[in-house]
């Protein structure tokens, strides 16, 4: 009888830790949280290990957003229930994360390059960003990028296919 008892307790247990777990480092991949550590160094500003609006509107100010209002700030800061450190900051993420699709992910991260919704971006400003920003694309890389994703006579990148490629790992049939 008691045989019987042990795997349905192991079963519930493995229920919970994949649905609602409490522990929000669960969610991610270590080098997942080492990121949102990088993140979140960066933008805790004054190294308190709590964001605060006066971070939120330093680390704003260093890339170039100068004149955010006090309002916005205030929003930004209240999504939290409390004071932001890094489990609530990482917490903050995993909600957000939480049921969407990596694809629509990606190509929402592509679409703020793309204000005109054409679906489309200059293999120059990609070429730019990726070579410059975080973590940087070598020659190489680039070369296999263009490789995979050839630009269109007008030096267009369908960013859209490159997002499909990253969460399904093959090319979309046209």
């Amino acid at each position: 009888y008691r045989l019987e008892m042990a795997p349905k307790k192991a079963k519930r247990r493995g229920a919970a830790a994949e649905g609602g777990s409490s522990n929000v480092f669960s969610m991610f991949e270590q080098s997942q949280i080492q990121e949102y550590k990088e993140a979140f160094t960066i933008i805790d500003q004054n190294r308190d290990g709590i964001i605060s609006k006066d971070d939120l509107r330093d680390v704003l100010a260093s890339m170039g957003q100068l004149n955010v209002k006090n309002e916005e700030l205030e929003a930004m800061v209240k999504e939290a229930s409390g004071p932001i450190n890094f489990t609530v900051f990482l917490t903050m993420f995993g909600e957000k994360l939480k049921g969407a699709d990596p694809e629509d992910v990606i190509v929402s991260a592509f679409k703020v390059l793309d204000p005109e919704a054409t679906g489309f971006i200059k293999k120059e400003f990609l070429q730019e960003l990726l070579t410059t920003q975080c973590d940087r694309f070598s020659a190489e890389e680039m070369k296999n990028l263009w490789a995979a994703f050839p630009p269109d006579v007008a030096g267009n990148v369908d960013y859209k296919q490159i997002c499909y490629v990253i969460t399904h790992g093959e090319e979309k049939e046209e």
